[in-house]
């Protein structure tokens, strides 16, 4: 626990919040409020375990969270975790939380046996950017990444 803030993995109980970050994480990247598909996507996401979340509290208030979608490697023969989102409220910005919820994926990571985390960031996300570099992820930049859209 660093400056106040506790991270633990997200239980029901944490969505009433939960979902109100979510929805402004989604708004932060051009989506549409949808609060009841937001509720409804969290809820099984936690329900059916296929996503680990950890949340930020600060003063029983949520101020940030992670989430993480375990995949597989063929090439590395392993598992590995998706980083698919990292949000720290605006007021908490620049006060380590988000340094801590990527240190608790990486923990998870190693507790699981996982062979790494990837990361996709937008290219105009220069706080984010900065930010997992600090946290030792490391820029690929061998790679091109390719989406298809339906």
């Amino acid at each position: 626990m660093e400056n106040g803030v506790q991270i633990t993995e997200a239980t029901a109980a944490h969505l009433p919040q939960l979902v109100d970050m979510f929805e402004a994480y989604r708004q932060f990247y051009g989506q549409k409020p949808d609060r009841l598909g937001a509720t409804q996507f969290l809820t099984a996401r936690i329900r059916h375990k296929d996503s680990t979340i950890f949340v930020a509290m600060y003063n029983g208030v949520l101020v940030g969270f992670a989430q993480m979608y375990p995949l597989f490697s063929s090439t590395r023969l392993g598992r590995l975790f998706l980083l698919n989102d990292v949000y720290v409220s605006p007021d908490f910005r620049g006060k380590t939380v988000g340094r801590q919820l990527i240190d608790h994926c990486k923990a998870h990571a190693r507790e699981t046996d996982a062979v790494g985390i990837l990361l996709e960031a937008d290219k105009v996300n220069t706080q984010g950017n900065k930010l997992y570099q600090r946290a030792g992820l490391e820029l690929d930049t061998d790679h091109n990444y390719y989406f298809w859209k339906k």
